[in-house]
């Protein structure tokens, strides 16, 4: 698939047009949608959202597991002239109640079971509440349908929520040519092709979950949404339905290479895309045994800018610590501490310039300056780019390689995890005085979070009780794997928590 010189973004919900009438779109538990079936629901969901949310650019949510709903929200919404808020099914009422107040969002849609785990004050006011179902036969039960639509490239789309190192989750501003842009670009450096049969198995609500599906399309192929329950559920769907792309972080990977994969579920396989977390060199050698038909692209990311790097599979053996070099449609810069372009073999910062860059943060201004700043001099589009905090090298032969983070970022099974948002959940419960949340190294999950804490004087029964109210109030791969009690904890000069002692003596 040819890549522009000179890329044009469409509107988003045009990435329904690629696909042949009778060709599959989206394979659902019990149908399969021709990209026909998949343009006619798509026109009906949108005039039914234009209906009921005729204001132009605010905002609808979504919380629920993958089906049709947050498959076709992303195009409808962009269609109707709304902004969708796709909320992962994964989080508690208390991280959702905070996406909802943040982003003013005016409609939330979501399985029967979620929706019944608000309590009251938990949605802004104003915000109407429709289950799932309740959705899909309202909008099907009408005729009306909206065309394809002529919205501006520029406008706001979506605003995906992602962890920062300190504070709640922050939501990123994505527009029409972010998004259908990255979806060019994917499907572009993975060469896929209208054949093609990918296996959805991250959460649509992450920008590498939800450009499985854009990709796809773009391509003209066909979408197989999955909310698996063990690893081998994944290997079974990808023996049903001829999987051809599979996407998945390391921890993933390693389960999936445990597995005893039923005869012809891998041969199918003609690539697979790992984000998230590096690479082992074992790991890359177990995946070369269990599927050496299939093209392996390890990637690096932020979804600030969606995608910035890819390896070609080609070097993944001679060069497999390699982030790789920029994804089309992105110029990636390494900046030295002086704000030069670094040497080859100079450490600096990854800055990410180009269309494939944000909005910045939504209702934020302070975090949007922090992040998202005008673009080194050498830059060839210049404009707003993205300062990664990542420190990265680039060899003399162009290649990049990861050296670090500049915060406390916990990366653990894929998901990106604010330790303030743990350690605020921990102290909230009143058992815990002083709390410090860490990643420890951890070959499965790339880090475990590991909680230190001190309990509030009059806790009554503090190790028995913060784990129980954590499962309450926390996701479960927010989870600590362990928590260490402390009667006291260290403190720096400054007089604050001494994070740096205490990384140093649990390993972190």
């Amino acid at each position: 698939m040819p890549v522009p010189a000179d890329p044009t973004p469409f509107p988003l919900d045009h990435l329904a047009q690629f696909g042949g009438d009778d060709d599959a779109a989206l394979v659902l538990r019990g149908e399969t949608l021709s990209y026909k079936d998949l343009r006619e629901r798509l026109g009906r969901l949108s005039a039914w959202l234009r209906h009921r949310v005729p204001q132009q650019g605010a905002r609808v949510a979504s919380w629920a597991a993958k089906g049709e709903l947050t498959c076709l929200l992303p195009l409808a919404a962009a269609r109707a002239g709304l902004v969708h808020v796709p909320i992962n099914p994964l989080l508690k009422r208390a991280q959702v109640a905070h996406i909802l107040a943040d982003s003013g969002a005016v409609l939330l849609m979501g399985t029967k079971s979620r929706l019944a785990t608000l309590e009251e004050g938990d949605l802004p006011v104003g915000c109407t509440v429709l289950e799932e179902g309740e959705t899909r036969e309202a909008a099907y039960a009408q005729e009306e349908s909206l065309p394809p639509s002529n919205a501006d490239p520029g406008a706001l789309a979506a605003i995906l929520y992602t962890s920062g190192s300190t504070g709640r989750p922050k939501g990123v501003m994505l527009s029409h040519a972010n998004l259908w842009l990255g979806a060019v670009s994917v499907a572009h450096y993975l060469g896929m092709e209208s054949d093609d049969v990918t296996l959805a198995v991250l959460p649509l609500s992450f920008d590498y979950g939800q450009n499985q599906l854009l990709s796809t399309w773009r391509a003209g192929g066909c979408v197989v949404p999955l909310d698996y329950l063990f690893p081998r559920d994944v290997a079974k769907a990808c023996a049903k339905h001829g999987i051809t792309n599979l996407a998945a972080v390391p921890p993933l990977w390693v389960q999936l290479t445990e597995l005893e994969w039923p005869e012809g579920a891998s041969a199918p396989l003609r690539r697979l895309t790992n984000s998230g977390g590096a690479l082992t060199v074992d790991l890359v050698q177990d995946l070369r045994g269990i599927f050496p038909q299939a093209r392996l692209f390890p990637m690096y990311g932020l979804t600030e800018a969606f995608r910035s790097t890819y390896l070609d599979p080609d070097l993944v053996d001679s060069h497999p610590t390699s982030i790789g070099t920029a994804i089309p449609f992105a110029e990636i810069l390494v900046i030295d501490d002086d704000g030069e372009v670094a040497e080859p073999g100079e450490e600096g910062e990854l800055v990410h310039c180009g269309p494939l860059v944000a909005q910045g943060y939504w209702q934020d201004a302070e975090r949007t300056a922090e992040r998202f700043r005008n673009a080194p001099q050498a830059s060839e589009y210049g404009g707003l780019s993205v300062w990664s905090g990542d420190r990265v090298k680039r060899d003399a032969e162009g290649l990049l390689y990861f050296v670090g983070r500049r915060d406390a970022m916990i990366k653990s099974a894929g998901n990106r995890i604010s330790p303030q948002e743990i350690e605020d959940a921990a102290i909230a419960t009143g058992l815990v005085a002083e709390a410090v949340a860490l990643g420890v190294a951890d070959e499965r999950l790339g880090h475990a979070v590991h909680l230190v804490a001190r309990a509030a004087p009059d806790a009554e029964d503090p190790q028995t009780m913060l784990p129980k109210a954590l499962m309450r109030d926390l996701p479960n791969f927010m989870q600590p794997q362990a928590i260490h009690w402390r009667e006291t904890m260290p403190v720096n000069p400054n007089g604050k928590l001494d994070r740096t002692t205490l990384a140093k003596e649990y390993g972190a």
